[in-house]
């Protein structure tokens, strides 16, 4: 056989002989993308599960073929248009109430939805009993989510008071229609039958109700067509509408934001694998250039060369890939049980065939794209490399190749990027960021070998010297290490300070003696008893504040159906469509800060129009300048009113914060509502002034900051444990990088090694100087790692919460002796074997 010739068969014939010695170790290169692929099938498969799922189970979300929305109860033509539209319908009015307990005396804010008619009618309400779902809607019962009744402690046949009627719960709601773990926790619901729910005394003047209406067609209605020709009539009587394919779309878009932002975390993980590839592969053919050279010699061509080890590569890629796409497929099973708090819906899996291709091409078409480079220079090996390999050591010039094949990465990040977020931009930006990120890990590796090797500390002992020594040397793994577990450290730290950030914003904003107790739809013939029990609980009002209930009817003298066909217009017609809850009072708030105009906080009737106060966001969004004039509707009377000034509201603090802010001295004597803030010490004193409050005044609504800021906990920790979840496989490609790199450099190790015994080093030195090695290796790491992330959280607590950034010290050094220690227990299980070599091995390796 002519090897001067491109010979397939003896090509593959000769990367099979060659890879005989190093299959354990080809092996190793690969495996530290098999992560990345498995996080990217695994997710690949769960966004096309979750296609399939949203489009069969598209209708049980919403219950019916269309559901209408208000803020109103429909009357005259717009009640005509609701009965017309099928017999097949059911009401559904929604609101926020306190709900008491009965047996224990407990009370918490639920959502409470009374409900008439067949709803749903698609899927059901998951009930236990199962039964209940049917016997509560006649009866004076109650369904009650299972979040409340474990809270409380309730049981089935347990009294439940809403407002002015007790219920018995008939049954625990563990499933409603589009309701999510998530949902449950913030806002329990509890559904009663409609017939009840004038009695309860709930439905009072300002009471902020939400009218749902839901219909079920016959199965030929084309129900897309029929909304489109009535989509002019729900504009027209300010009704919102929902249909199964807009909420298949609506809730595939959300969770395709979800996937895709997951992908990336895994395609993180991949890249950090594909660098290790690039370091393992770099040494392996540093290693293979006497052999390369012995070939050149007996007459293979660099060509020849080449293609021999790109084989090896190749075929351990496509095994690599197949390995990362049957884990992912088997990490698919599971991933529901990780998400299901984030879904409206029981995911069912089933293998994607489609994800595994895209798994098993995206692995090989990665893992060559960054084994190539190392890979180039074996075309510039001569025959007379075997001469001067052992006097001179052979210095892999940088080919120009090279720098085409980096490029083509980074057009590779570009374009995955691009796939996943749609944008060009966004998908520019997050390669700039994927490139920064790495740049500064490997430029600070780079700095700290440098310092250490700079300023070595003479005075250390030998062992200390000798493992320090070991993170310069030839051979040594120090920048690819601290680059990927760096990495991997960096995503799990910031991850955690930024749910701190968030925690602890909320924390100081009801600490010392802020608000931490808001009681509001407080009628005028309330207020007086509310102080008053307050008072007598020794719980003081913070603030009191009067709220007014009206509409826009006109701005700059042009009414909503002025707007109507004028596409650039459609947030100014969105505001004539909501209801609007303004305060009056002559001057600002702690949380307040007028930023344009002039504040006026009393109305002088001379003056003609009445001064208002917008936000600034608002008028920014609503187009609405200085100036202007907007007419209200107060309960039928109209106000002419024009915009004064804009105010810059700061919304994250307790404060009673509003877009339209009246001057005192015009809604005095308008139909209103009160909202009360107060401080109570601690949760006893807490339970006992919401349980006075709610006896007496059933109505009024109570949120308890506390209880809101472990809601905020608990739901942080689960969106956070999906994150944590995807962000492990960067951790763990690390340190499968950290074991690849351990083994790849086992002969350089070896040879140290023997040479120290020989020259009379014991066997606890060098298992001391191992040890004190990858310790350093794991430190700088980890500390790179954790330095970047307190500079990440720092900037985004300043610049994007407005917060101030405290992180906690304790669990950073948690994280930093985990990852420390667990880099040294992982190299010297690694390295075992050198400590037992004997001398002779080094001297055979060299003949």
């Amino acid at each position: 056989m002519n090897p001067n010739k491109l010979n397939i068969a003896w090509l593959l014939q000769m990367a099979w002989r060659d890879s005989r010695k190093n299959r354990s170790r080809l092996v190793l290169f690969i495996s530290s993308i098999i992560l990345g692929i498995a996080a990217l099938v695994a997710i690949y498969s769960l966004g096309d599960n979750l296609k399939e799922n949203i489009d069969s189970q598209a209708a049980t979300l919403i219950g019916a073929d269309l559901a209408l929305y208000g803020n109103r109860a429909v009357d005259g033509k717009a009640k005509e248009l609701v009965d017309s539209l099928s017999k097949n319908r059911s009401e559904e009015r929604s609101f926020a109430s306190m709900v008491y307990f009965v047996k224990n005396g407990g009370n918490r804010l639920a959502q409470v939805k009374a409900l008439s008619g067949s709803f749903p009618y698609y899927g059901k309400f998951e009930t236990v009993p199962v039964t209940a779902e049917n016997t509560f809607r006649s009866r004076q019962e109650a369904l009650v989510d299972q979040t409340l009744m474990l809270q409380y402690g309730a049981k089935v046949g347990d009294s439940i008071r809403i407002g002015e009627v007790t219920f018995a719960i008939a049954g625990i709601l563990e499933k409603a229609p589009g309701a999510t773990g998530i949902t449950s926790s913030v806002a329990p619901t509890v559904y009663i039958p409609m017939q009840f729910l004038d009695q309860t005394g709930l439905m009072q003047k300002g009471s902020r109700v939400a009218y749902r209406y839901y219909f079920k067609f016959p199965a030929q209605t084309d129900v897309e067509k029929l909304v489109k020709t009535l989509e002019p009539k729900f504009e027209k009587y300010d009704l919102d509408y929902n249909t199964v394919q807009e909420q298949k779309e609506d809730t595939g878009r959300s969770f395709q934001d979800l996937t895709r932002f997951l992908a990336l975390v895994g395609f993180v993980a991949l890249l950090l694998g594909c660098i290790g590839v690039a370091s393992a592969i770099h040494i392996y053919i540093r290693e293979k250039l006497n052999s390369i050279a012995i070939l050149r010699c007996l007459g293979v061509k660099a060509s020849q060369a080449f293609m021999i080890y790109l084989i090896q590569i190749v075929g351990i890629g496509v095994i690599g890939s197949v390995l990362g796409a049957a884990l992912g497929t088997a990490i698919q099973q599971f991933l529901p049980i990780v998400i299901k708090d984030l879904l409206p819906f029981e995911l069912t899996t089933s293998i994607s065939w489609l994800s595994i291709l895209q798994g098993l091409a995206i692995g090989i078409l990665i893992s060559l794209l960054f084994a190539l480079p190392p890979l180039v220079s074996i075309r510039g090996v001569s025959p007379l490399n075997v001469l001067r390999v052992s006097l001179d050591p052979i210095k892999l010039d940088r080919d120009p190749l090279t720098w085409l094949l980096y490029g083509l990465i980074v057009l590779f990040i570009f374009g995955f990027s691009f796939l996943q977020m749609r944008t060009w931009i966004e998908a520019l930006v997050f390669t700039a960021g994927i490139l920064g990120s790495f740049l500064v890990l490997y430029g600070t590796a780079i700095l700290l070998t440098w310092l250490v090797r700079k300023f070595f500390p003479v005075s250390w002992s030998y062992l200390w010297r000798q493992g320090l020594a070991n993170l310069y040397r030839p051979n040594n793994q120090t920048a690819i290490l601290i680059v990927s577990i760096g990495l991997g450290t960096s995503l799990i730290c910031t991850l955690f300070f930024v749910q701190s950030i968030l925690l602890e914003r909320v924390r100081l904003s009801t600490s010392g003696n802020q608000p931490n107790i808001v009681l509001f739809d407080i009628q005028g013939s309330q207020k007086e008893g509310v102080m008053a029990i307050a008072k007598a609980q020794n719980v003081p009002v913070n603030q009191s504040v009067s709220i007014v209930n009206m509409r826009l009817e006109e701005l700059n003298g042009k009414t909503a159906s002025d707007f109507e066909g004028d596409t650039t217009a459609e947030q100014s017609r969105r505001i004539f469509g909501r209801e609007y809850r303004v305060t009056f009072r002559d001057s600002t708030t702690s949380s307040e800060k007028i930023v344009k105009g002039k504040w006026e906080g009393k109305y002088d009737p001379a003056k003609g129009l009445v001064p208002i106060s917008l936000e600034q966001g608002f008028a920014d969004r609503s187009r609405i300048d200085l100036g202007d004039t907007l007419v209200f509707n107060v309960q039928g009377t109209m106000m002419n009113t024009r915009v004064s000034s804009f105010r810059e509201v700061n919304w994250g603090e307790v404060q009673t914060n509003f877009l339209v802010v009246f001057p005192t001295g015009v809604l005095e004597d308008a139909p209103q509502f009160h909202a009360m803030l107060t401080h109570v010490p601690n949760p006893q004193v807490s339970a006992t002034f919401q349980q006075a409050v709610v006896r007496k005044y059933p109505n009024i609504a109570i949120i308890d900051l506390a209880l809101v800021l472990r809601l905020l906990d608990d739901i942080f920790n689960k969106i956070g444990f999906v994150i944590r979840f995807m962000a492990g496989f960067s951790i763990l490609t690390g340190l499968i990088v950290l074991i690849s790199s351990v083994l790849i450099s086992k002969y350089q190790r070896l040879q140290e090694s023997v040479l120290l015994r020989t020259l009379g080093a014991s066997r606890k030195q060098i298992f001391a100087i191992t040890a004190l090695e990858y310790f350093f290796l794991g430190s700088l790491a980890a500390l790179t790692g954790i330095i970047i992330a307190l500079i990440g959280s720092f900037a985004l607590a300043k610049f994007s919460f407005e917060a101030e950034f405290k992180p906690e010290f304790l669990p950073i050094l948690g994280v930093f002796l985990f990852v420390s220690f667990l880099t040294v227990f992982i190299g010297l299980i690694n390295s075992r074997g050198i400590l037992s070599r004997p001398p002779l091995e080094v001297l055979r390796q060299d003949v």
